[in-house]
C-alpha cells in the first residue's frame, strides 16, 4: 500500500518552507513576487530558437498538436496509463517552478510565493488561475486551497477529441499543482479536480489537501508513481540537478551539464572508458578537455593509477623528447642526472597531450613509434623500457585540415583517431549554461566569502544568448568577475560582468501588452546630441550642467540607498570622483537659516 505522507521519489523537493504560515486573504498586489516581475521572467530568443523562463528552457507548442499527441498516448496506454504520464509530467513543471521561486525571491512573504504558482501556471499558457483562497500552516501539516482554471487548454483538446464525459481529465495541470505547492509546502499535497469543462462544468474547479486531511490518497498517488517515504526532504537533487564528476587534483570537479550535445559527449566518454583505446578530443579552446580527459582517467580501470598532462605548445621544441620520454644522465651538457619522461611518470595510467598539433614533425615521428611499439628510450639512452599507458590526445583545430596541409603526420592522425570524441562550443550547449552558471556562483560564493542577491533578470538574459569565444573557462570568469565588482548582497547585474567591453544587448522579452519587444543597453544615436538636447528642453525649470549633475548625484545616491561606490558605478566614475563632485554641490548648497 502507498504511503500517503510520500513524495514520487524522481521528483524529490529540497527546500524547506519559507514561513509557518500564511492567507490568501492577508495578500498584498504589491507583495512580491508580483504578475508583472514573473512575466519579466519570460524572455525569447529567436535568432537561436530558444524561449526562457528565468533559467529553464520552454517550448511553445500548437494546442492541437498537444491534442493529438494526448490522444495517442491514451489510445497506446489506456486511460488510467496515460493519466499517470501526464500527471508525472505536470509534477516535474511544478517542482521546478516552485524551486525557481524559490531560489529568485528567497525573502518573499510565503503567501506571495504561494500565489506565485497561479500566476506562473497562467502564463505557461496551460489555463488561467483564479485562486477562490489558500491557507497553510506548516508546523501542523495543515493546506487547503480552493482554486478556479478558466480556458483549460488540456480539458479543449480531450472535448475535442473525445467529447463531455462523466471523470475530470486536466491531469497536467493537476500533477502541475500537487509539484508546485508539495515543493514549497514541504508535505505531500494532493489537488483534485471536483468541476471540469471535460465534464461539461462551465470551468474547471480543483481544491488542495495534505494527504492526512483527504485521507483516501492511495489512487491520488498511484498517478505519481509513489515508491519512497521522503517528508521534507533537505539534500536530494531535482532530476535537473548537474551531474558531478572528474577529478583535479585528487579533489573532484564537476562535469556540468543536461544538453543533449553535452550528453551525447558524456555518453560516448562512458562507452570507451572501460577499454584501453587512444581517445582523441576535438573542441574549441576553453571547452574542458582536460576536465573530460580526467573523468574518462577516472572512470576507467587505471582509475588507481597516475594521470599525467602535458601541454604540447608549453614546451619547445628541443625539449619535447626529453618531457616526453625522460633524460639519461650526461645525455647533453647540463643533464647532471637521470630523469624520467612523462611516459614513464603515466605508467600503468593515463598520459593525457594537449594540444597535439603543436608536436614538431620530429616529435610527431617518435611518439607515432612510442605508441605503436609501446616501448620508449629516454634520451642518451641505450635500452628500451617498456611502458603501459593510455594516451589521450586533444586538439583545438581539425587534424584532417593539418594532415592535408603536411603540418601533421597522417599515420599519427589515424594512430590517434582511434575513438574520437567532440566536445560542443557552449553556444551549441545553451541549455546547459544556467547549470554552469549555479556552479560558478555556488564556487565562487564560497571562495570569496561573498553573498551577492544572484544576477539580474537582463544579465541573466544576455549571459543566455552571449557567443562565448573562450567558452565555458570564459563563462567562468564572467561569474568571477562579476562577484567581485558587485557589492555584497547585490545582484550582479551587466555593468559587473562586461567591466571594460561593449555591453551586449538585451533579448527579447514581453512587453505590457504581451508582445515581443527588445531593449538595447548601448545609447542609441551616439552621434546625435541633439535629441539629448531637446529631451533635457523640456525639462519645467530648463537645465544647467552643474543642476544636471547635482541632480544625476542625488538620484544615483538613492538608487543605491546611499552607497558611494555603487553610486560611482552608476555614473562611471571611481569613488573619489564622485565624493569630490557630491562635496562641491553640497559646498555651493544654499545654507537654510536658522530662522527658518
Amino acid at each position: 500500500m502507498t504511503n500517503p505522507h510520500s513524495f514520487p521519489s524522481e521528483r524529490s523537493v529540497t527546500c524547506e518552507p519559507f514561513h509557518p504560515r500564511g492567507d490568501s486573504r492577508q495578500l498584498s498586489d504589491s507583495s512580491s513576487p508580483t504578475s508583472a516581475e514573473l512575466t519579466d521572467c519570460l524572455f525569447f530568443s529567436p535568432e537561436d530558437g530558444r524561449i526562457w523562463l528565468n533559467d529553464q528552457r520552454m517550448v511553445l507548442l500548437h494546442s492541437a498538436s498537444f491534442g493529438a499527441l494526448r490522444a495517442e498516448i491514451i489510445e497506446r496506454l489506456g486511460l488510467e496509463q496515460a493519466r499517470g504520464l501526464f500527471t508525472r509530467a505536470g509534477y516535474a513543471c511544478g517542482a521546478r517552478d516552485a524551486r525557481l521561486i524559490r531560489e529568485r525571491w528567497p525573502q518573499a512573504d510565503a503567501a506571495a510565493v504561494f500565489r506565485a504558482g497561479t500566476h506562473l501556471h497562467t502564463l505557461e499558457g496551460m489555463t488561467k488561475v483564479e485562486p477562490l483562497h489558500f491557507k497553510f500552516d506548516a508546523d501542523s501539516g495543515f493546506y487547503e486551497g480552493e482554486f478556479l482554471w478558466h480556458h483549460s487548454c488540456e480539458a479543449d483538446e480531450h472535448v475535442a477529441t473525445y467529447g463531455t464525459g462523466q471523470d475530470p481529465v486536466c491531469w497536467t495541470e493537476t500533477g502541475y499543482a500537487m509539484g508546485f505547492v508539495s515543493g514549497l509546502f514541504g508535505q505531500m499535497v494532493i489537488f483534485r479536480e471536483v468541476e471540469c469543462r471535460g465534464m461539461g462544468h462551465r470551468c474547471c474547479r480543483v481544491i488542495g489537501k495534505t494527504c492526512e486531511q483527504w485521507g483516501d490518497v492511495e489512487q491520488d498517488l498511484s498517478y505519481l508513481n509513489v515508491s519512497q517515504t521522503v517528508t521534507r526532504p533537505a539534500a536530494a537533487p531535482l532530476p535537473d540537478s548537474p551531474v558531478s564528476c572528474g577529478a583535479q587534483g585528487g579533489q573532484q570537479q564537476p562535469l556540468i551539464g543536461a544538453s543533449a550535445a553535452f550528453n551525447a559527449a558524456t555518453q560516448a566518454l562512458q562507452r570507451v572508458a572501460l577499454t584501453s583505446a587512444t581517445v582523441l578530443i576535438s573542441g574549441e579552446s576553453g571547452v574542458g578537455k582536460e576536465m573530460f580527459a580526467r573523468q574518462l582517467h577516472q572512470l576507467s580501470g587505471r582509475h588507481d593509477r597516475p594521470f599525467i598532462a602535458l601541454n604540447c605548445a608549453a614546451i619547445p621544441d628541443n625539449l619535447i623528447e626529453a618531457e616526453l620520454f625522460g633524460v639519461e644522465r650526461g645525455a647533453y651538457t647540463g643533464a647532471t642526472q637521470s630523469r624520467p619522461g612523462r611516459f614513464e611518470r603515466a605508467q600503468g595510467g593515463t598520459l593525457f597531450l594537449d594540444e597535439i598539433t603543436c608536436l614538431s614533425l620530429a616529435g610527431q615521428s617518435k611518439l607515432l613509434r612510442a605508441l605503436q611499439e609501446r616501448e620508449i628510450e629516454r634520451v642518451g639512452g641505450v635500452r628500451g623500457i617498456k611502458v603501459d599507458v593510455r594516451v589521450v590526445a586533444a586538439t583545438n583545430i581539425d587534424l584532417r585540415k593539418a594532415v592535408a596541409d603536411g603540418s601533421f603526420r597522417e599515420d599519427l592522425f589515424y594512430r590517434l583517431n582511434v575513438y574520437p570524441i567532440a566536445l560542443p562550443p557552449l553556444r551549441e550547449r545553451r541549455d546547459d549554461i544556467p547549470l554552469l552558471i549555479n556552479a560558478f556562483l555556488t564556487r565562487f560564493c564560497r571562495e570569496y566569502a561573498r553573498t551577492p542577491a544572484g544576477l539580474t533578470m537582463r544579465a541573466l538574459k544576455v549571459l543566455l544568448r552571449y557567443d562565448y569565444a573562450g567558452n565555458v573557462r570564459e563563462l567562468q570568469n564572467l561569474i568571477e568577475r562579476g562577484l567581485i565588482a558587485s557589492d555584497e548582497g547585490q545582484a550582479i547585474d551587466l555593468v559587473h560582468l562586461f567591466r571594460n567591453e561593449a555591453m551586449p544587448t538585451d533579448p527579447y522579452g514581453l512587453d505590457d501588452q504581451g508582445g515581443l519587444s527588445t531593449t538595447d543597453l548601448r545609447p542609441a544615436h551616439p552621434d546625435k546630441p541633439s535629441a539629448l538636447l531637446e529631451t533635457l528642453g523640456q525639462l519645467d525649470q530648463g537645465f544647467s550642467i552643474d543642476g544636471l549633475e547635482s541632480r544625476l548625484i542625488n538620484e544615483a545616491l538613492l538608487q543605491s540607498a546611499g552607497n558611494l561606490a555603487a553610486a560611482a558605478r552608476l555614473l562611471g566614475l571611481s569613488r573619489a570622483q564622485f565624493a569630490y563632485r557630491l562635496k562641491k554641490h553640497q559646498r555651493h548648497r544654499p545654507q537654510r537659516s536658522q530662522a527658518s
